[in-house]
């Protein structure tokens, strides 16, 4: 590849950054993402994100173009692939040429059908119940070389940290959700028994572990009923 000076790769990646904290979707962070993978990659032809969850559902995302969809749903249909593997298993995947590679027999020869003959997978991130790889491909062998590892690396950085800022914001947002929610029963409970705010988060809580039910959900079922007392 022609060689990207670090001072224009700093550049760059301060641009994604910058991107990367306004208050944009996931979608389109990844999406930069993928589009930056192809620009400053240039033996890549194609690139996309894939997630796994633990329960085994994939999300395919960002592609540049529908091609790594398709790759994607081989790999969950053979259960082998470079993205799995980068995703569950190994940093960086890289392949120089499909038609000899022998680490996925089944997927291997079938995205050669397609034209796809050497691929780069680098892992996005692990969390407790996600995995994720960056990957890119190219329409002819040994399209990727140390300096796009590196790049690769540092772009899947970026998707990660985009990645987990929002699972913490959903996180967030679901907190905060729930403490409005508990917090709109002790004051039903208040009103209706008499009670002061202690002793309604007290009943609560009894009536959660009384009926083995979450305290959230036990809240939600004192705001349902608060127009039948």
């Amino acid at each position: 590849m022609v060689p990207i000076q670090s001072h224009d790769l700093a550049q760059r990646m301060a641009e994604l950054a910058r991107t990367a904290a306004s208050p944009r979707s996931v979608g389109e962070v990844l999406s930069d993402v993928t589009a930056m993978a192809r620009e400053l990659i240039p033996g890549a032809d194609t690139a996309g994100v894939l997630l796994i969850g633990r329960n085994g559902k994939y999300e395919s995302l960002a592609g540049t173009d529908e091609l790594p969809h398709t790759l994607d749903d081989l790999q969950m249909t053979f259960d082998e692939g470079p993205c799995v593997q980068a995703a569950v298993g190994d940093l960086i995947v890289r392949t120089e040429d499909f038609r000899i590679e022998e680490r996925w027999p089944k997927y291997s020869p079938a995205v050669v059908e397609l034209g796809v003959l050497s691929g780069l997978s680098v892992k996005l991130y692990t969390a407790d119940r996600t995995a994720g790889a960056l990957n890119m491909f190219a329409f002819k062998p040994h399209a990727f070389d140390a300096e796009d590892e590196t790049v690769a690396t540092v772009l899947a950085a970026h998707a990660a940290a985009a990645i987990l800022a929002s699972r913490e914001g959903e996180q967030l947002q679901s907190a905060l959700a729930t403490r409005d929610r508990i917090g709109q029963a002790k004051g039903i409970i208040m009103e209706r028994y008499g009670v002061d705010e202690l002793r309604a988060f007290d009943m609560l809580k009894q009536l959660s572990q009384d009926s083995n039910t979450r305290l959230v959900d036990v809240a939600q079922r004192v705001i349902d009923t608060r127009g039948s007392h």
